[in-house]
């Protein structure tokens, strides 16, 4: 595998091969994720380098958080073009996860009843929640432009991602 370094911000990046599998690219972002997370305690600075590589990396048409926040769900650090600021409790594919504290991919985000449409050029979606304590605290919202995106690979690395954020916020509560 061929890799090379894109500088962002104060860090380095270092980015598998355009041409990388998609468990590849995961791979080589994942060790990155916990070393730029590491020894910073600030939630939402974390939160946002974690947005800013997952969107760098992976080429994601939207990548964000949502936190829970009483009844509803409120619009935190993301990469893409605007998003919806509040979603509430089992409203659309976010709120459904925070609902049922389960990962949902959808495939095609028009065939998903109730689906919010934050970007008319959404195509599918893949929502992961952020377990703390048993409870959800913050969701992670990812969108693709194109149908059908997102499959098993998303789900068990983006989850890697979600334990890392867990972690963060766990931290930050201390």
């Amino acid at each position: 595998m061929v890799i090379f370094a894109v500088k962002i911000m104060a860090e380095n990046l270092i980015k598998a091969a355009a041409d990388a599998s998609k468990e590849d690219r995961y791979q080589v972002m994942i060790p990155q994720i916990k070393a730029l997370v590491e020894g910073e305690t600030d939630l939402i600075a974390n939160i946002s380098n974690v947005m800013a590589v997952l969107k760098e990396t992976m080429n994601f048409f939207w990548v964000g958080v949502y936190f829970v926040k009483a009844e509803e769900l409120v619009l935190g650090p993301f990469q893409g073009p605007l998003a919806c600021t509040r979603i509430g409790y089992g409203k659309g594919v976010c709120g459904k996860a925070w609902q049922e504290g389960r990962v949902i991919i959808v495939p095609d985000v028009e065939q998903f009843p109730g689906h919010i449409a934050c970007s008319s050029l959404s195509k599918s979606e893949i929502v992961l929640p952020v377990i703390i304590n048993d409870r959800v605290r913050m969701i992670l919202d990812v969108d693709s432009d194109q149908l059908n995106d997102f499959d098993a690979i998303d789900a068990k690395y983006l989850s890697e991602v979600t334990a890392i954020i867990s972690d963060v916020f766990k931290a930050t509560m201390i």
